[in-house]
């Protein structure tokens, strides 16, 4: 076996030779050789789990929350939201994915009352102003 040397020299050792120890594992790899196991290898197979992504609706949630918020259906469903995200990240996505639901259900029926209320609130003082004339 051929073993390359490299010497260092640093300002403590300088004029005395460095010990060269053979360690036991060096010792037992030099006499034995490379070594030899008549068992097959054995692989090992981790299992990752995929992270089945559960929309939690939380910007939605928001959104309805601070512009359209009829009968405080935002703010519910923003709970709802929260409450989803925190179930995600305990690990409870059966959990997660019910509340995303019913934040999901919530933000529409929000929006869908907000669209409706800013539509009235629009026509309805035209057709009144538009009577008056």
């Amino acid at each position: 076996m051929n073993r390359m040397v490299q010497t260092v020299f640093s300002p403590v050792n300088s004029g005395q030779p460095p010990s060269y120890e053979m360690l036991k594992e060096e010792h037992e790899v030099a006499v034995l050789g490379a070594p030899h196991n008549p068992a097959p290898p054995t692989s090992t197979v981790i299992h990752i789990r995929s992270e089945t992504s559960v929309p939690d609706h939380v910007v939605w949630s928001l959104f309805n929350t601070l512009f359209m918020n009829p009968c405080c259906l935002g703010f519910i469903a923003f709970t709802y939201s929260v409450k989803s995200r925190d179930r995600k990240m305990v690990g409870d996505l059966i959990g997660a994915q019910a509340y995303a639901s019913t934040a999901k259900c919530l933000n529409i029926w929000a929006l869908i009352l907000g669209i409706l209320m800013t539509i009235l609130l629009i026509v309805i003082p035209v057709l009144i102003y538009q009577a008056h004339r």
